[in-house]
C-alpha cells in the first residue's frame, strides 16, 4: 500500500500541470481573489463617497432654499438633460432630483413639499449616490421641521415619542466573519479540487494507459492498492489545503483593516483549528472523487464528471446563504455542513464548542470510510477494470 501511496505522489509531482494547478493556482485562487475583491470595494466605496456629488436637478429655480442647502454640504448642482428619463435609462447619469413645480405652493402652506428622485435602483453602482442624496433631504427635512415647530413654540422632541437607539454589540472579530462569510466554500473546493487530477489520473488515467492491469498482476490484495491511491489523493488534498490556509492568512496583512473598522480572525492558530476540522473532509473527498472516475472509460470522460462533484462542496454554503440561521446542534452531524458552520463561528472569535467540533470530525470521517471501503472493492470488479479497445 505505501510503495503505490509513494509511487502515485512520485508520478504527479513529475508533472508540472499537476503542481501548478493543484499545489500552485489552487491554493492561491481564494486569498488572492479575497485581497482583490476587498481592496477594490473598499477603494470604491471610500472614492464615491469622498467625491462631490455631481447632480443634476429639474426645477431648481423652484427651490432655492433646498438647492443652497445641498450646496453648502458640497453638492454640484448642475443643469438637467433634456429628457432625464432617457439619460438614466441610457446610463448618462446615476441619480436626477426633479423638483415639481407645485414645491413652492405645499411648502408656504406648510404641507410636504414633493421631490423625486429618478434612478435605475437595479444598477448596483449607483446605490452609493442613491443613499448620500436621500441622506441629505432627510437631514434638510428634518432641520425645516424642527424649525417649524419651535416658531410654533412646540418643543421638537413631542414629535419622538420613542428616542430608538441601536446597540451594536458586535466586535471588529465578528464584523470581520461577515466578510469571511464565504471562506468555508473556498476552503471546500480547494480540498476537492486538490484531490481530482490524482483520483483521474490514478483510476480512469491508468485504465487509459492500460498500467492498471500489470499493477493489479501483483500478489497482494486488491482493495490494499485501492488504499495506496486513496490515501495518495487524500495526501494531495491536505497538501493544498496547507497551502490555502497559509495563504489565507498570509493575504490578511496586505488588505486595508484599518480602513474597513474590522478585523479579521484568521491567523495561524485559527487555520490550524480549520485543518483539524477539514481534514476528514479530504477522506472524503478522495473516496467520493475515485468512486467517480473508477466508472470513466477514458481521463476525459472523468473530467467531465469532476465539473458535477464540484457542486457538493457548494451546496452547504449555498445552504447557508438562502438560510441563514443560527447554528444548531443536528448541523455538526452532516459533513460538509458542520465544516461551513464551525468555520463561520471560528472567524467570527466565537469559542471552540468542542462537543461540536467532535461530532463534525465524527461524522465527516464516518461518512469517508464508509465511502473509502466501497472505493475498496471497486478494484474486485472486473467491468471497472479491463476495458475494450
Amino acid at each position: 500500500m505505501m510503495a503505490v501511496w509513494w509511487k502515485e505522489v512520485m508520478d504527479n509531482l513529475r508533472d508540472r500541470r499537476v503542481v501548478l494547478s493543484t499545489l500552485v493556482f489552487g491554493p492561491l485562487f481564494g486569498p488572492v481573489l479575497l485581497v482583490v475583491m476587498l481592496t477594490f470595494a473598499e477603494r470604491q466605496t471610500a472614492e464615491r463617497l469622498e467625491s462631490a456629488l455631481e447632480l443634476p436637478v429639474v426645477g431648481a429655480e423652484y427651490a432655492p432654499n433646498l438647492i443652497g442647502y445641498l450646496e453648502r454640504q458640497g453638492v454640484l448642482i448642475q443643469d438637467p438633460p433634456a429628457v432625464p428619463e432617457a439619460a438614466i435609462k441610457s446610463e448618462e447619469e446615476e441619480v436626477i432630483l426633479r423638483i415639481p413645480s407645485n414645491f413652492a405652493e405645499a411648502w408656504e402652506e406648510g404641507e410636504p413639499a414633493p421631490v423625486e428622485i429618478l434612478a435605475d435602483q437595479s444598477r448596483r453602482y449607483s446605490g452609493t449616490t442613491i443613499a448620500r442624496l436621500r441622506g441629505y433631504l432627510r437631514s434638510y427635512a428634518g432641520t425645516i421641521g424642527q424649525l417649524r415647530l419651535q416658531m410654533r413654540g412646540i418643543s421638537p422632541s413631542l414629535t419622538r415619542p420613542l428616542n430608538i437607539q441601536t446597540v451594536d454589540l458586535s466586535t471588529p472579530e465578528a464584523r470581520g466573519g461577515t466578510v469571511l462569510s464565504f471562506l468555508p466554500y473556498f476552503i471546500m473546493i480547494m480540498v476537492f479540487v486538490g484531490s481530482m487530477h490524482m483520483a483521474t489520473d490514478t483510476t480512469a488515467g491508468e485504465r487509459e494507459r492500460k498500467s492498471l492491469e500489470p499493477l493489479l498482476i501483483n500478489p497482494l490484495p486488491r482493495w490494499q492498492i485501492m488504499a495506496g491511491k486513496l490515501v495518495a489523493t487524500t495526501t494531495f488534498g491536505l497538501a493544498t489545503l496547507v497551502l490555502g490556509l497559509t495563504a489565507f492568512v498570509v493575504a490578511m496583512g496586505f488588505l486595508p483593516l484599518d480602513n474597513m473598522n474590522m478585523t479579521l480572525n484568521l491567523d495561524f492558530k485559527v487555520a490550524a483549528w480549520v485543518f483539524v476540522m477539514t481534514s476528514p473532509a479530504a477522506l472524503l473527498a478522495a473516496a467520493m472523487l475515485i468512486i467517480l472516475a473508477s466508472f470513466a472509460k477514458s481521463y476525459r470522460e472523468a473530467q467531465s464528471y469532476m465539473g458535477m462533484v464540484v457542486l457538493v462542496p457548494m451546496l452547504p454554503s449555498l445552504y447557508i446563504l438562502i438560510n441563514p440561521t443560527k447554528a444548531e446542534q443536528w448541523m455538526s452531524f452532516v459533513p460538509l455542513l458542520s465544516q461551513n458552520v464551525l468555520i463561520l463561528e471560528l472567524v467570527r472569535g466565537e469559542p471552540i464548542n468542542f462537543l461540536w467540533l467532535g461530532f463534525c470530525i465524527a461524522s465527516t470521517t464516518v461518512v469517508a470510510l464508509v465511502l473509502a471501503a466501497i472505493a475498496g472493492t471497486l478494484y474486485s470488479r472486473p467491468n471497472l477494470i479491463f476495458t475494450s479497445d
